[in-house]
């Protein structure tokens, strides 16, 4: 019975979230919500941007009557959360019509962390493969904070694609779903299928060729959702710390390794770019579809550990963290290799091109000659 009542919540959710989204695209040209391609751009031509106000409104609607209807989000935490994500998607709908600083968005993302510490709760103790359970203390909630703002960005960072962020917020909703029913707690699963199902509610049209982009209002929505999450079940068990992290870890690897890559290199991470490991995947001939696929297989994978990590002993948390590096590595291999792959199918066009013209030359000479000689 529990599982039908997910999946009709789940429908629900995505039927609601669908029509939602429909008339955001219906009123975002006339109000000016566009995203026109630029040398930055995965599209072409102008595409309606805003799609995650229909996430938002209706993923924000489900969670208050799942406030209001038993669960355990209530009272000064299901403000506290609400507020948070409120905020968070207020200023992300601002900076799609207006384009707000840097360092206002910052301001506000760290703002809205420190308020949920302080309100609610943060990290106090956790549970790591080899070492064992780890008590932060002090540092908990500095630690809490950086978490919640850097998922936030990372998210915001992976929506570069047709149906790439969309499709991993479904995959890591229904994540949170196995975790909830695992945990014995009504409560995540039902938060897990409101965001599985406002995500593939939007999925439907923004698979590529996207009729409509998500926008900064969805992206830096769903990071907060997803930062809060496994804060918010640490308490209840240890272990659903990291196994909430690891529903995201394509998004911290991608967005973390690529931070870090271009730190080192000196460049701003500020300033728009295509340099992020999906973006490598289409420049080197991927199709959109074939790499957003690849980015919603990957939280499945993340989900399968993430279970794993939480109904099981510490031997196995070892296995589990060797195979999350493992999926780490082979994503940057299969990179490097198709990026590889791309040079050298080029090179030798060009060698292929360089002979046929060598070859061609004295035919090319003699022509000459003759248009010369009359």
């Amino acid at each position: 019975m529990e599982a039908i009542r997910l999946l009709l919540a789940f429908a629900t959710v995505a039927i609601l979230s669908w029509l939602g989204v429909s008339l955001v695209l219906r009123y975002s040209m006339r109000l000016g919500l566009v995203a026109e391609a630029n040398e930055r751009s995965s599209h072409r031509g102008v595409v309606p941007v805003g799609g995650g106000v229909g996430i938002v409104v209706v993923a924000m609607a489900a969670w208050a009557l799942l406030g209001l209807s038993g669960h355990q989000l209530t009272g000064l935490h299901a403000e506290t959360f609400m507020l948070g994500a409120g905020i968070i998607a207020v200023t992300g709908f601002l900076d799609d019509v207006g384009h707000l600083a840097v360092s206002l968005r910052m301001l506000v993302h760290v703002g809205v962390a420190i308020f949920f510490v302080n309100a609610y709760v943060c990290w106090n103790t956790i549970v790591m493969p080899v070492i064992g359970v780890i008590h932060l203390g002090a540092v908990g909630g500095p630690v809490t904070v950086l978490w919640i703002v850097g998922l936030i960005n990372a998210y915001n960072f992976m929506d570069g694609l047709d149906g790439l962020l969309g499709g991993q917020a479904t995959a890591a909703g229904w994540g949170w779903v196995a975790l909830g029913l695992l945990a014995g707690s009504s409560l995540f699963s039902a938060m897990g299928v409101i965001i599985a199902g406002s995500t593939a509610g939007f999925l439907v049209l923004n698979w590529h060729p996207a009729r409509i982009f998500m926008g900064d209002v969805g992206s830096t929505f769903l990071g907060y959702t997803f930062a809060v999450l496994p804060v918010m079940a640490a308490p209840a068990d240890p272990r659903l710390a990291l196994a909430g992290v690891l529903l995201v870890w394509p998004a911290v690897f991608d967005a973390g390794f690529t931070v870090l890559r271009r730190l080192r290199e000196g460049e701003s991470i500020f300033v728009g770019h295509r340099t992020f490991l999906f973006h490598r995947l289409v420049a080197a001939g991927w199709r959109h579809d074939g790499a957003a696929l690849l980015y919603i297989v990957l939280p499945v994978v993340g989900a399968i550990l993430a279970c794993t990590w939480a109904t099981t002993d510490r031997g196995v948390h070892v296995a589990v963290a060797a195979v999350v590096c493992a999926c780490c590595g082979a994503l940057w291999a299969l990179v490097r290799s198709e990026e590889e792959y791309t040079r050298r199918r080029s090179w030798i066009g060009d060698e292929v091109s360089g002979v046929m013209q060598r070859a061609l030359w004295p035919a090319h000479e003699e022509a000459d000659r003759m248009v010369e000689g009359e």
